[in-house]
């Protein structure tokens, strides 16, 4: 039942071996120098101002899950044009329901003013 496992556990033991030597070998070999600007927060190349601690709106959160839940569904749609012709009518029935439940989700959330900028 697990024979054909055996190159499957063989090429993960050496894919984690030459990483962990990897890391190791650049731990130990490179060079080392701390500053003041290579210790700083990084931010598109801009020099930080305040502190980071700052206190964000849920609606940003929001809006943030919202997008992502429309990305992935552009990702399904792409994935059911590519093989449209295979799925015949109940393939068609099903993308329809799935786009009902995504449109009747947007229009809730359009209702509650999770899309609105303040």
């Amino acid at each position: 039942m697990l024979k054909g496992y055996g190159e499957i556990l063989f090429y993960l033991v050496v894919v984690v071996g030459f990483s962990l030597f990897a890391l190791g070998l650049s731990h130990f070999v490179g060079r080392k120098s701390y500053s003041k600007e290579k210790l700083m927060p990084y931010e598109c190349g801009v020099d930080p101002v305040g502190t980071a601690r700052i206190r964000v709106s849920v609606k940003f959160y929001l809006i943030a899950m919202l997008f992502i839940v429309f990305d992935i569904e552009s990702v399904f749609l792409y994935s059911f044009a590519t093989v449209f012709k295979e799925l015949g009518m109940l393939g068609l029935i099903e993308i329809v329901i799935f786009i009902v439940i995504l449109v009747v989700g947007l229009v809730y959330a359009w209702g509650k003013g999770a899309l609105e900028w303040e």
